[in-house]
């Protein structure tokens, strides 16, 4: 027994060894994941939490459940997902401090120290592999188990799967196995549509279980009942553990209703709610998955749209009407503009910083960049602009010449529409949800911006109630769109 636990816990693989032995040629690690061996045991994500020491409530690595057909003609399929660890991933990219990067082995891995958790990668990844880490505040998945691969032994799941089915090794080696399965075997991507180059393939795996449009998510599944906290969300689960089922309700209020029936009234509802079933039945069922990671980008980040575009919009409005001869500049005004400017600008770096899941770390962005992300690139621009505010109130303190002031203008008007902008462009680079496939976000941006601009120098300029009345409502209607743009990409299901 216990030359047989020596020879399980060495297990070693051709392909890893040798791949671990090639310096030569570059290698490119990746999974086959076999679903006609597949038995849906979990032994992959115990094993994976074991080996990383995973918080309860999220995994590295999960199987999905769905179910097909009416009984007694029922059948069951299982399919492991993760990270598929994309040639082009888009999760590296919109990092801002490199926490996520892609090794010359092709695994992608995430360093703990550099992760400020703002869960852009999260947004960014279309498998939704990423997670909170509830104890460390930091993204964290599947890193092919890296630690392992370094000294020659394959992933913690290829080693303890009892069937077989996850093979791991070097995809670009003609002479590994895992290269031979995807010669020799029809295999498919998730979402070859995201242009990610995923690393992971299956075996005769049906469309159902890999779109996850093909089935819905209930949310009520076994052995999920931390679905009140996850990750990011780990910190509020007490306070979520009152909240009704709506579901749960629905169908004890169907059951109440069906027990009193009496009348022909009540039994047509329930011949009804059948009849829905019935027509429901055919349908691909999911009855287990990991819970929903939540709205990740809330209240914060929908409101820090709109404080950055009140800044960037009144400074915009204000300096174009100026230079058209709409309006007159006059100190007051100025400083009106500049003291109202700085305060939305300061408002929306402290809702940036609020949002992150280690505020502490929010320095990270300035110092340690990914020039790559938007993230990075929005926090110079708004940077670049709080600057030229600054500018503003010292030639208005010292009493400068104000013809600076038009100096500065010239600055001050691509930076504010470059901060009231650059938005679309990062939610662009998250191409896990459906803000990447909106040809119009930039112009909807930049409208919004304006308008909120319009509205402010309303309230500067005018004094007439119904001017008042107008820019409120205006202001209103933008805070409403910006809430909906930010949240509603968020309840749609990625797995």
């Amino acid at each position: 027994m216990q030359s047989w636990a020596l020879l399980l816990g060495e297990r070693l693989t051709n392909e890893v060894l040798g791949a671990a032995q090639r310096s030569d040629d570059l290698v490119n690690f990746g999974f086959v994941i076999d679903n006609r061996k597949c038995i849906g045991c979990h032994a992959c994500t115990v094993a994976c939490k074991s080996e990383h020491d995973v918080p309860i409530g999220v995994n590295r690595t999960h199987v999905k459940y769905i179910e097909k057909g009416t009984y007694p003609d029922v059948t069951r399929e299982f399919s492991v997902h993760r990270c598929n660890h994309c040639e082009d991933s888009p999760c590296t990219k919109i990092c801002p401090t490199t926490a996520l990067f892609t090794r010359e082995d092709g695994i992608v891995d995430f360093d703990d120290d550099r992760c400020i958790g703002c869960k852009s990668c999260m947004q960014a990844c279309p498998y939704d592999a990423l997670y909170i880490d509830p104890n460390k505040g930091t993204a964290a998945k599947c890193n092919y188990c890296a630690h392992k691969i370094e000294n020659s032994y394959e992933p913690s799941c290829v080693v303890v799967c009892p069937v077989e089915a996850i093979i791991s090794g070097d995809l670009d080696d003609p002479n590994s196995s895992i290269s031979n399965y995807v010669s020799e075997h029809e295999v498919t991507v998730r979402k070859p549509e995201s242009g990610a180059k995923p690393n992971v393939f299956y075996v005769e795996t049906s469309e159902d279980i890999l779109d996850p449009h093909a089935t819905e998510r209930s949310g009520e599944y076994l052995w999920t009942d931390q679905a009140a906290g996850v990750g990011h969300f780990a910190k509020y689960a007490d306070s979520r553990l009152g909240a009704s089922d709506t579901n749960s309700m629905i169908v004890q209020l169907a059951l109440e209703k069906k027990a009193r029936a009496a009348n022909p009234r009540d039994r047509a509802i329930i011949r009804d709610v059948m009849e829905r079933l019935d027509e429901q039945a055919e349908q691909p069922k999911r009855s287990y998955d990991q819970p929903s990671k939540g709205v990740l980008w809330g209240w914060e980040v929908s409101a820090y749209i709109v404080t950055k575009a009140i800044a960037s919009g009144a400074y915009l409005v204000a300096m174009i009407a100026m230079f058209a001869g709409i309006i007159e500049m006059t100190d007051e005004l100025w400083w009106q503009l500049t003291v109202g400017c700085t305060i939305f600008l300061g408002i929306t770096g402290f809702l940036l910083v609020k949002d992150l899941d280690r505020p502490e770390r929010f320095l990270y962005v300035l110092l340690r960049p990914n020039w790559d992300s938007w993230l990075v690139k929005g926090a110079y621009i708004l940077s670049a602009f709080g600057l030229v505010l600054a500018c503003n109130g010292v030639v208005l303190f010292f009493d400068l010449d104000r013809t600076y002031l038009n100096y500065l203008a010239v600055a001050g008007i691509p930076l504010a529409t470059l901060t009231g902008i650059y938005t679309a462009w990062l939610f662009g680079q998250a191409s896990g949800r459906n803000w990447s496939k909106d040809r119009y976000l930039t112009l909807k941006m930049l409208v919004e911006m304006i308008i909120l601009g319009v509205a402010s120098i309303v309230f500067l300029t005018s004094s007439e109630l119904i001017y008042w009345a107008t820019a409120f409502v205006m202001i209103l209607l933008v805070c409403r769109h910006a809430h909906n743009t930010v949240i509603q990409p968020q309840l749609e299901t990625l797995h």
